[in-house]
């Protein structure tokens, strides 16, 4: 009712007609301009910009043609150990004398490598297919460390080929030295079983442990090389450990998956 009064009071008053109405205040206006441009810029965004995004999963360092598990081919007793933990030897060394019914028999390698585990001691008696020893496969001091990271198999089809990865190793204290550098070299898109990973390590432990959520892919990791740090590769602080890297040690990789368009996950 009070605004119909005062509706019927301004056209009683028609000197006030010819007023210009005031639509919004100044403030208003630099509101609604502020909004229009963070709309505009949000949309540019939307269309043109990208979203990083990483998965992490647990790795380990080693060359790059793994290891085998050395057994034996004869049952006896062992009454010799002709090699040493961190030896490395070329293909068909002696690594166990083994005294069966037949007379002495000599456990060799199989290919040339450092011998990682020895499992057999003096007077220990074996069987047929016992595990002996475990062989990491590589030739010479010189050959590079690669990095398997053993990632779930539902994030393998979004890892590009060369992808940046950071690497934490469990013998280096990340907030003193920080990060080991690498870039994706292969992504093997066969999910991984216990025993295949076991095979490639050497190591069953290490097989039940990186497939325990599941089998995983494989993903190998190239490290970045440096010739001004101890360790010889890359670091994400100047110099890196003071010390070089052993094979066989635990890692924790965080690899970074292809680049989303927002657009992709803000429309339905």
């Amino acid at each position: 009712m009070q605004f119909r009064q005062q509706a019927l009071a301004k056209l009683q008053s028609p000197e006030e007609l010819d007023l210009p109405v005031r639509l919004a205040r100044p403030q208003g206006w630099l509101a609604l301009g502020v909004t229009v441009v963070v709309m505009a810029v949000a949309s540019v965004w939307a269309v043109t910009g990208s979203v990083a995004s990483t998965v992490s999963a647990p790795a380990i360092l080693t060359h790059g043609q793994g290891s085998y598990v050395l057994q034996s081919p004869v049952s006896g007793q062992v009454t010799a150990v002709l090699a040493r933990q961190g030896e490395r030897l070329p293909a068909n060394a002696p690594v166990l004398k083994v005294r069966t019914a037949q007379g002495d028999s000599v456990v060799r390698t199989v290919a040339a490598g450092r011998v990682t585990t020895l499992a057999a001691t003096i007077g220990q008696i074996i069987q047929t297919g016992t595990d002996v020893a475990a062989v990491e496969k590589v030739a010479h001091a010189s050959d590079p460390l690669y990095a398997t990271v053993y990632v779930p198999a539902q994030n393998a089809a979004a890892i590009p080929a060369h992808a940046s990865v950071d690497l934490t190793v469990s013998s280096v204290p990340t907030q003193t030295y920080g990060v080991l550098r690498g870039e994706v070299k292969s992504v093997d898109r066969t999910a991984q079983s216990a025993q295949s990973i076991s095979a490639f390590l050497g190591d069953s432990q290490l097989g039940q442990q990186f497939s325990g959520k599941g089998r995983p892919v494989a993903v190998l990791v190239a490290l970045d090389r440096s010739a001004s740090t101890k360790s010889g590769y890359r670091w994400s602080t100047t110099d890196g450990p003071p010390f070089r890297l052993d094979s066989m040690t635990l890692a924790s990789g965080s690899i970074r998956l292809a680049d989303q368009h927002p657009v992709d996950w803000l429309l339905p």
